[in-house]
């Protein structure tokens, strides 16, 4: 008997019993064609190929399909981009409170280098993602060139601006002159390695926008094995290596990204991605470069609008403190790092998007964000329930302090509220920049970070007294705001009709 078919928006998550893909629970959609996806015993094999990496035409496979080859190897890419910041925290909090506060502010810092680079690398994804779905993989090589071409431009500007700043950058957020001198070295040396940050994001970015979401994972584990081994030797001066402090925190980060960009060159170059970089790709193309400027540009200016709010947020706080800003340190590191397997279902959802858009599919693009966000709600809900619960023994891994154990406790449980409202919001935020609609998502950073959570958290902080934790409080609100207009957005359906 036929089925009815039904329009993409129309799907929905279902929770049942028995087996299931993910642990906890049963996903249960309906594929364009109409027939319905049941409990697939063979979610591990899946699960391994994705990490194995073979190339795809994901303008045809099966969404639910799809949607876990992208994600599986994404969410651990951006589980790996965390461990940076958490193994430096890790070695650093051994050091003492002002130490973790040093990392925290130079952290602060260092966002307005990530939000640049994640802007270009919005772009990167959109455009390549795009091409390739076009099949049209000469232009998706010629895009990723300009890409770097531009990054290393701008960074190369930005590291000498913040290294011969780095003091005074500290100064407009700390208020301790001793937390200062102890973050001048680390935050010289974070802000002189933007060429090897904005690298590794723009390469990265290229990868996830032809499909090739496993050697974009491999790139920042091996990274991050060379950063992990060389953290402590740096740190605490183990074997032939000085003891630099705080200060060799960043000369492993750095160390370890480097290897990273070498690793992703060779990819490029003599991989097996879908495509490959050759010397006729090597030049300048003012068209190509102007389109990566206009979408970079306007990603750019998102990021930064969510960058500068948590700035503020961290400014809000740091009047409180050092061991209040220690303790919300501490719990956002461990937010960010939890909260990656939304981003890596979101940044699936954005490939899926951009490739299937180039393709001709708009219905099928649509239909693959649906499958995100109720894949994405789900996980990020269950990992908000655990912090809930096991918040006192996971910030007490990080610090010995009574008082930086109390406030990262209220920080993470806060913040842990509002996972399911920000799953759901950045897949829609990722399916606007997957189309290339950035400012899309920047109105929605713009109501839900300057409208609603940095004003709150003021009024809650300062007029109602209740201090940090009301800082805390106005996070899980401004994410679920975050949510409800995205989905309102989503709707309208403007997205579809973006060119790249």
């Amino acid at each position: 008997m036929a089925t009815q078919k039904r329009n993409p928006t129309d799907y929905v998550c279902k929770l049942t019993r028995g087996s299931a893909p993910l642990p906890f629970v049963t996903v249960m959609t309906k594929s364009l064609s109409g027939d319905v996806v049941a409990p697939n015993p063979t979610i591990w094999r899946t699960i391994l190929q994705s990490l194995k990496g073979k190339n795809r035409d994901y303008t045809s496979e099966k969404l639910n399909r799809a949607v876990i080859l992208l994600a599986v190897p994404m969410m651990l890419e951006m589980m790996m981009e965390s461990v940076f910041a958490l193994a430096d925290i890790f070695w650093v909090s051994r050091l003492g409170s002002e130490a973790v506060a040093v990392v925290g502010i130079a952290e602060s810092i260092m966002t307005i280098v990530y939000a640049v680079s994640a802007g270009f690398s919005v772009a990167g994804t959109a455009i390549v993602a795009r091409r390739i779905g076009e099949k049209n993989t000469d232009g998706a090589a010629r895009a990723a060139v300009q890409v770097i071409l531009i990054g290393l431009v701008i960074s190369t500007m930005m590291g000498l601006f913040g290294s011969w700043f780095a003091p005074d950058l500290l100064r407009v957020i700390s208020a301790s002159e001793r937390v200062v001198e102890m973050g001048i070295g680390y935050t010289r040396i974070m802000l002189s390695g933007n060429v090897i940050i904005f690298l590794i994001f723009l390469i990265n970015a290229v990868f996830r926008g032809a499909g090739d979401a496993a050697i974009a994972m491999r790139t920042l584990c091996f990274a991050n094995a060379i950063n992990i081994l060389l953290g402590p030797c740096f740190v605490f001066g183990l074997g032939p290596f000085p003891a630099f402090g705080v200060t060799g925190a960043a000369i492993a980060t750095n160390i370890g990204r480097a290897c990273g960009v070498l690793y992703q060159l060779y990819f490029l170059t003599q991989g097996s991605g879908q495509f490959r970089l050759r010397l006729r790709h090597l030049r300048l193309e003012p068209s190509v470069m102007l389109n990566v400027l206009r979408i970079g540009a306007s990603g750019m200016a998102q990021n930064l609008l969510t960058t500068a709010g948590w700035i503020g947020i961290v400014k809000i706080i740091a009047q409180f403190g050092s061991t209040a800003l220690a303790g919300y340190t501490i719990a956002i590191r461990i937010i960010v790092f939890a909260i990656l397997p939304a981003g890596g279902l979101s940044s699936a959802a954005a490939t899926l998007v951009g490739q299937n858009l180039g393709a001709g599919q708009p219905a099928r693009a649509e239909a693959a964000v649906w499958y995100a966000v109720c894949y994405n709600v789900l996980v990020l809900s269950f990992i908000g329930a655990l912090f809930i619960v096991f918040a006192a023994p996971i910030i007490s891994l990080f610090t010995r302090d009574p008082a930086t154990l109390i406030y990262g406790i209220q920080a993470l449980r806060l913040g842990a509220l509002g996972f399911p409202g920000y799953a759901a919001g950045l897949c829609w935020a990722s399916a606007f920049n997957g189309a290339g609609d950035i400012w899309t998502s920047a109105v929605m950073d713009f109501v839900c970070l300057w409208l609603c959570e940095l004003p709150l958290a003021w009024f809650l902080a300062d007029h109602f007294h209740a201090g940090p934790i009301g800082v805390f409080s106005a996070v899980p609100i401004a994410s679920t705001l975050l949510a409800v207009v995205g989905a309102i957005l989503f709707q309208r359906g403007r997205w579809k009709l973006r060119k790249v």
